[in-house]
């Protein structure tokens, strides 16, 4: 799939097919993730796949959207801000936020072009979360994805907003690209 085609086909997803998808695809979208930009060269982010049903069912109740429960697996996105924190001091938390969300598009991306579908899950309550996975109390948790089969794709995507609505020019609000001036020799 080229990336424009996986870029316009992504989309939520928050209901899955009972048969659980190849796990193998799930770890190729991880490995996609290793390549966004990070500050300093410093890796933060940490992945664990969840397959156990019992904590996929403590994951949906943390997040308080049982579709999570539906899922064959859930990845969890964490944060290890210590070497970007003694590299870059209080810019840490900004630039650790910036290369999740980065690493995290190569992974939705990734997913997509394995055929397989997920949904971007924020709200939830981190204290649940790092119980249930053991995770120190020093790592912030990004995000959770709940990664299954999609039961019938869907034929009609919904448009996103306009590009004239979002793109300015040189300036906040300038809707137009300003000729350049030329410059006589």
């Amino acid at each position: 799939m080229d990336l424009d085609k996986a870029i316009q086909n992504r989309h939520s997803v928050r209901r899955f097919k009972e048969k659980k998808p190849n796990w193998r695809k799930i770890i190729e979208a991880v490995d996609a993730a290793r390549y966004a930009p990070m500050a300093g060269n410093n890796y933060s982010l940490k992945f664990i796949l969840v397959s156990d049903e019992k904590k996929i069912q403590e994951l949906a109740k943390a997040s308080q959207q049982p579709f999570v429960a539906k899922a064959g697996y859930v990845v969890v996105v964490c944060s290890d801000k210590k070497r970007t924190a003694n590299a870059f001091g209080e810019k840490a938390d900004i630039y650790c936020k910036q290369q999740a969300g980065a690493a995290i598009q190569n992974f939705l991306l990734k997913l997509v072009e394995e055929d397989l579908a997920t949904c971007w899950v924020g709200h939830f309550v981190e204290k649940i979360v790092k119980r249930v996975l053991k995770i120190p109390e020093s790592i912030d948790v990004e995000a959770m994805f709940p990664i299954g089969i999609e039961p019938e794709k869907k034929s009609t995507r919904r448009l996103k907003i306009d590009l004239d609505k979002i793109l300015y020019f040189n300036k906040y609000k300038e809707k137009r690209m300003k000729a350049l001036k030329k410059i006589e020799a």
